[in-house]
């Protein structure tokens, strides 16, 4: 009879083994890499597909790595961010869900514990048999409630995080900006909130902040020095002026080589991680452990390139500048027509003050550093398919074109924070070892919201999207796309809160309507203001795309096109103000709030179809 116990055992043991390895054979190493504030039209591929033509309407570009790996999947080419801010934006893309489902519209830290929150998306994976791991920037600000309720902690959603902060205090970047506590052997009474710093090749760090200057005077002239010597251009307002240690750096050149900056690092440190399989190695100051070939391998890597800092390393910055660009001008009808929460952000990053000669800079070094980033893109793909062929394992990259775009004095302004195309359109690149899911070389033109990423890397990873533990996602597994078992939508949707308030928008192939959401940002209250409140204090703006592709004419009061605006508006509220929307008053920093609000008064609106008038 034991001996019987023990066969059998033995037995359910191999037939556990054997199930288990046939679910990871059909589970693929997924790699998801990201960029950060990131145009489309430095991408070559991307211009080809959207304009027939390779060059940027600016100038020049080059994405070698990225045009390689478009021709090795599928492109989705009218893919659309869901908020033009860095934060709203990566928690869409983490939790699969739109702003006003989330209840995440900006930068405000959030739980875990309030009764609409869900998984993210490396959590769902982890319970899906994954390892997960993080590289880089992740933006996601999600703490979990702890203590009776009393205070909330930081809430890790990857079991293993290579995270920028911590790779920055040990100098394994080559510009850098956090917490700082001590110097040296001296330790200050309040902490510097957001000190900047420049890592030298030898690794010695120049700081840039004239109040350190007055507390340690051994760093006189720091801020200064490190201004002309990497030859930086920061924003500068025209009645402030210009200052030598803040304002956003839009041009200059890298303190440390090629490979050796903080994007340079997440792609090095990457290549190390998957080298070193089942065993721990050293980062910096720090202990981590490399690859489990025990189990499939998901991994996100957040690029910083091209946000601010703009510093391309020395030898990419030279080549770009033999270039010279068109750069975009504001004309004054423009700003006639412009809504006033559009011109809110307009003057928040104003630049059309600029001299040409800084103009050319900012260009330039803003499409040298995209440059520098697309061999770190490929450094990493290629190491990636590298290790999961030779584990013999199935493998899918997804490569996003940026959290949102960035404006290069389009519209007289530099950042984001807008509907405008060119701070919303970014393309998901897809490239699998499954070439009948993701085709090589193959276009999608149909409309993709950054929403449809989590159900993607889920689908892929064995989940069945239809099992009640998934409702809650409101995109779409793009490989379904491609099959064309999905039908095509007719618009995509978005909700910001950042810089300029409240405001949504509302795209389809020929036009783009937005209007202002909320009176303000008190969440819970008056959430359906835009019902009641007029045309003209909806802030409305709508632009023909056909025609006017610069989006510089705003048509909400042309009454040719009032028909096409009223039928825009009344779909778009119905959707993002009453088809299920979520407010959290998360309690600022301390994400303690957990109550929900919500407004349901048009449940089903978001149905992907609208139909407008000719």
């Amino acid at each position: 009879m034991n001996q019987l116990k023990i066969w059998l055992s033995v037995a359910l043991f191999m037939l556990a083994i054997a199930a288990r390895e046939t679910v990871f054979a059909d589970q693929p190493n997924v790699l998801w890499i990201l960029t950060d504030d990131h145009r489309y039209d430095s991408i070559r591929a991307f211009n080809k597909m959207l304009h027939g033509r390779e060059m940027s309407g600016l100038g020049y570009v080059e994405s070698p790595h990225t045009d390689r790996l478009a021709k090795m999947g599928t492109t989705f080419i009218n893919a659309y961010c869901q908020a033009q801010g860095c934060a709203p934006s990566r928690a869409s893309m983490h939790y699969g869900r739109y702003p006003f489902r989330s209840g995440i519209y900006e930068f405000e830290y959030h739980n875990n514990n309030a009764e609409h929150c869900r998984p993210t998306l490396p959590e769902s994976m982890a319970e899906l048999g994954y390892q997960t791991t993080h590289f880089g920037k992740l933006g996601v600000r999600v703490k979990t409630i702890m203590g009776d309720g009393k205070w909330a902690a930081q809430h890790p959603i990857y079991q293993q995080s290579f995270y920028f902060k911590d790779l920055a205090k040990d100098g394994l970047c080559a510009w850098g900006k956090g917490w700082t506590t001590q110097i040296n052997d001296v330790k200050f009474e309040k902490p510097f909130q957001n000190l900047e710093f420049f890592v030298t090749p030898e690794g010695e760090f120049e700081y840039c902040s004239l109040e350190l200057e007055k507390l340690m005077p051994q760093f006189a002239g720091t801020a200064a020095r490190t201004m002309e010597k990497y030859d930086l251009l920061r924003h500068y307002n025209p009645q402030k002026g210009k200052h030598i240690d803040s304002g956003m750096i839009l041009a200059g050149v890298s303190s440390r080589e090629a490979g050796k900056t903080r994007d340079g690092y997440y792609a090095s440190i990457f290549v190390d991680f998957l080298r070193n399989k089942n065993r721990k190695f050293k980062v910096g100051s720090r202990d981590y452990v490399g690859v489990d070939t025990s189990k499939p391998l998901y991994c996100h890597i957040g690029f910083d390139f091209p946000h601010t800092p703009v510093l391309p390393p020395a030898d990419f910055r030279e080549r770009f500048q033999q270039h010279t660009y068109k750069v975009p001008s504001l004309d004054d009808k423009e700003m006639e027509t412009m809504p006033k929460q559009l011109k809110q952000q307009v003057r928040h990053g104003y630049s059309d003050h600029f001299t040409d000669a800084e103009k050319q800079a900012m260009v330039q070094d803003y499409y040298a550093f995209c440059a520098y980033g697309d061999t770190l893109v490929g450094q990493a793909a290629d190491a990636f398919i590298q290790y999961s062929e030779s584990q013999q394992q199935a493998w899918t990259i997804v490569y996003v074109c940026g959290d949102h775009g960035w404006k290069l004095n389009d519209h007289g302004s530099v950042s984001k924070f807008t509907p405008w195309d060119v701070d919303s359109h970014n393309p998901i690149i897809v490239v699998s070892s499954d070439k009948q899911a993701f085709p090589a070389n193959k276009v999608v033109t149909d409309f993709t919201e950054f929403v449809d990423i989590a159900p993607t890397i889920l689908a892929a990873g064995g989940a069945r999207l239809d099992d009640r533990q998934y409702e809650y996602l409101d995109g779409t597994d793009m490989a379904e796309m491609v099959s064309g078992r999905v039908p095509a939508r007719d618009y995509v949707i978005g909700e910001s809160h950042a810089v300029i308030g409240p405001r949504a928008f509302i795209r389809t192939k020929n036009y783009v309507f937005s209007m202002q959401t909320r009176p303000d940002k008190n969440r819970g209250k008056n959430m359906e203001w835009a019902l009641n409140a007029s045309y003209e204090e909806l802030d409305p703006a709508l632009y023909h795309m056909p025609s006017d592709p610069g989006e510089l004419k705003n048509l909400a009061f042309s009454p040719e096109h009032q028909q096409v605006a009223t039928v825009m508006k009344d779909k778009l509220m119905k959707i993002v103000l009453g088809d299920n929307r979520v407010e959290v008053d998360w309690g600022d920093n301390k994400a303690l709030g957990t109550t929900v609000y919500r407004s349901n008064f048009a449940p089903g609106a978001h149905d992907r179809q609208l139909v407008l008038p000719r």
